[in-house]
């Protein structure tokens, strides 16, 4: 992505790129991280309604911004906006649960490495009492356990036992 980024520039000149998305899932952390590095960037934003009219930046096809996030705090429905220092245009996005056919579902993901901790932290407890069921023996597949207790306690399916 980078690099199509730098290609797009480069065709433009610097600040000719308008309108890039970052996707975060919490709007607020990742603004306040911007403002803690000496960044300005907008307030946080909703667009008014489904109307596209308007003339508001950057970049949301003209629809109207609202002060504060989506008051229903739907996912794909609060932004914030900033300019790198060549003068690209982004734009924050937050996206908490991604629309169905979005995401492999057979794909395991975490936001944060405590988040991974503690998840790990779980399927160690877990795979304790799977080790008291079998004897108290040392699995040497311990760490294929884990991925398997991992990816379905995300999918909501059925954990090993």
């Amino acid at each position: 992505m980078l690099g199509h980024l730098r290609q797009e520039r480069d065709r433009g000149g610097p600040g000719s790129a308008q309108g890039l998305y970052l996707i975060v899932s919490d709007i607020k952390a990742a603004r306040d991280e911007l403002l803690g590095r000496g960044v300005e960037i907008s307030e946080v934003f909703h667009g008014a309604g489904e109307v596209y009219a308007g003339t508001d930046e950057p970049y949301l096809f003209g629809r109207i911004r609202v002060s504060g996030p989506d008051p229903d705090h739907r996912s794909y429905r609060s932004f914030a906006s900033f300019k790198d220092p060549d003068g690209n245009g982004w734009l924050f996005q937050e996206v908490t649960a991604r629309l169905p056919g979005r995401v492999d579902a057979d794909d395991t993901t975490f936001t944060s490495s405590t988040e991974l901790a503690t998840a790990l932290r779980r399927a160690a407890a877990a795979h304790g009492e799977h080790e008291k069921r079998t004897g108290g023996q040392h699995d040497v597949n311990w760490p294929d356990w884990y991925a398997e207790y991992l990816a379905k306690e995300q999918a909501g399916e059925p954990l090993p036992l």
